[in-house]
This record gives structure tokens, C-alpha cells and sequence, in this order.
């Protein structure tokens, strides 16, 4: 293996737990309340989230910076999750997840039950 292809297996490797654990230090500096909330939506995400490890990455990096500017501003935290929060975290994977299965099955029902109804007429 060459230095190069070391090079990139490692970061790999090691760059996403970096970023796993920069994030972690985050959300251990939040305020306790802000930090369970956090946790709760890790939680939520960790199974039902983005599949693909960037867009996963990048949506708990917001999220964390989303809590950080709460606490800062002392917003409270329905003002941010609303009064569903599954609501609320399922519009953020959304925004995320656009390559991914979930989002193209989606689009694939949505796209039948159209044509489905624009061939209502024609039978």
C-alpha cells in the first residue's frame, strides 16, 4: 500500500471519528437542557436519519450549532423543535437525505399517485 493510499485510508478511518467527537464535545458544552434534547434527536436520528455517512456528519454538526446559538440567545428549545418534534427532525432529514433511498421512494409514490390521477380521465 502506498503512502498515498495510506493517506486516504486513513482519513477514513479516522477523520469521521474526529468529526464524531468534535461534535460530541459540542453537545456536552450545551446548557443540560439543550444537551437532552440534542441527545434525544441523536437518538431519533441514529434511526431514522441519513444513511450516507457525509450527509449524516453534516446534520449533527447543524444540529449542534442550531442548540449552540439557542442557548447563546436563550431561546427555548419549543421555539426551535416546535410543538412535534418528530416533525421538526423529519424536516431536517429531509434537507439532508436527498440522494438517499427513503427520498427516492418517496418520489417515485409521489410521481405514480400523480400519474395515477392524470389517467384517471383516459380510461
Amino acid at each position: 500500500m502506498s503512502d498515498t493510499e495510506k493517506g486516504g485510508f486513513v482519513a477514513k478511518v479516522i477523520g469521521p471519528k474526529k468529526r464524531w467527537r468534535a461534535y460530541k464535545a459540542r453537545v456536552r458544552q450545551l446548557p443540560g437542557n439543550y444537551r437532552t434534547a440534542v441527545d434525544a434527536i441523536e437518538r431519533y436520528l441514529m434511526h431514522f436519519g441519513p444513511m450516507e455517512a457525509e450527509n449524516a456528519e453534516s446534520l449533527f454538526e447543524d444540529v449542534a450549532d442550531l442548540f449552540e446559538r439557542a442557548a447563546a440567545d436563550g431561546t427555548p428549545i419549543r421555539e426551535i423543535v416546535g410543538d412535534d418534534p418528530v416533525e421538526f427532525v423529519e424536516a431536517l432529514i429531509q434537507n439532508y437525505d436527498k440522494g438517499g433511498y427513503v427520498t427516492r421512494e418517496r418520489a417515485r409514490l409521489i410521481t405514480a399517485i400523480e400519474r395515477a390521477e392524470e389517467e384517471k380521465g383516459t380510461d
